[in-house]
């Protein structure tokens, strides 16, 4: 099963901002999440209904909905900034 992947207007524009080679890196992790949404190392976060990735110093946080097959990117940054 393959789930679409959507983004939030603040994850596309989170995404614009970052430099290479963490770019690439961070678009083909989102690509794989279409195929495994829930990869070794991803972490479900607490109080919310939201997982993470990591690549490199980034984060990647996402949400998953089984029932549709849609994964939604909510949010992208460092890993200092990105939980505010």
């Amino acid at each position: 099963m393959t789930y679409a992947v959507n983004f939030s207007k603040h994850a596309f524009h989170d995404l614009e901002k970052i430099q290479e080679p963490y770019y690439t890196r961070i678009k083909q992790a989102i690509r794989n999440l279409a195929h495994t949404p829930r990869p070794a190392g991803c972490k479900k976060l607490q109080g919310i209904h939201s997982y993470r990735i990591r690549v490199g110093r980034y984060r990647v946080i996402y949400d998953v909905i089984d029932r549709q097959l849609v994964i939604t990117v909510i949010a992208i940054g460092d890993r200092k900034d990105v939980y505010r």
